[in-house]
């Protein structure tokens, strides 16, 4: 009996189908997984990596909530074409505080792995306004009307301690103070010496959108500018150990 006969008697018992799909799926699910109890940590440390501010988390909620990454993703591939375009490929490391994660295989826009600090606030302000003003060929929606929606960062803290849940290491005193802390990031005449503290003298205080008030843009642009600028890769090593 030839392989084709053979192959078309599973084709032909869908009892049979069932039972070999199910094995090769355990054996390749066993094969990618087992490996990695065998590991110390299956995503190397990197400093300079922190949890979100309030701030950015709740820009990251906007990110989500308008389907950005439909669009964009947020890894770059260790390919020459990838790198010489976006930056330095992407690490799991810089997913390790996600969820969900931003990885994705398909792009309609620009991978936003390495988005910030290339552009200006005022150049992500007129691009939420109008894409195309700044990108002819553009076919991304306009968001103009974040500007218009402010956010007091009512239930930020909340959101905080969701996030501890699945671990991410939201201290007490960074709940506690989360409310504070959203206010401060985005006006750089209050007093946010605690929000460096807290995050680190990288993180960016400024008003984002230029306006009065906190917005649903000041949000989603504090998180765009922080994004890929939490290692230093003129500094990073690879663990050539992994």
């Amino acid at each position: 009996m030839s392989i084709l006969n053979k192959h078309a008697i599973l084709e032909k018992n869908v009892t049979l189908l069932a039972i070999f799909a199910f094995l090769v799926v355990t054996i390749g699910g066993l094969v990618q997984i087992v490996p990695l109890f065998y590991l110390e940590n299956t995503i190397e440390d990197v400093e300079g990596m922190r949890p979100y501010t309030p701030l950015e988390l709740a820009g990251r909620e906007v990110y989500l909530r308008e389907g950005c990454y439909v669009c964009h993703s947020q890894m770059i591939r260790p390919m020459r074409d990838e790198v010489e375009r976006y930056g330095h490929y992407s690490l799991a490391v810089e997913s390790k505080y996600d969820h969900p994660f931003q990885w994705g295989s398909k792009r309609t826009g620009p991978d936003l792995a390495r988005v910030g600090g290339r552009y200006s606030d005022e150049w992500h302000v007129d691009h939420l306004r109008d894409p195309q003003s700044v990108v002819p060929e553009s076919v991304m929606p306009k968001y103009g009307f974040l500007e218009a929606k402010l956010i007091e960062g009512t239930y930020i803290a909340d959101l905080m301690k969701t996030n501890r849940i699945v671990g991410v290491p939201y201290t007490d005193e960074m709940i506690e103070a989360a409310q504070a802390d959203f206010k401060a990031q985005a006006d750089p005449d209050s007093d946010f010496d605690g929000l460096l503290e807290r995050y680190g003298e990288s993180v960016n205080v400024r008003n984002f959108d230029g306006a009065p008030g906190i917005s649903e843009a000041d949000a989603l642009i504090a998180y765009l500018q922080m994004l890929g600028t939490l290692v230093d890769f003129s500094t990073f090593t690879p663990d050539a150990s992994r």
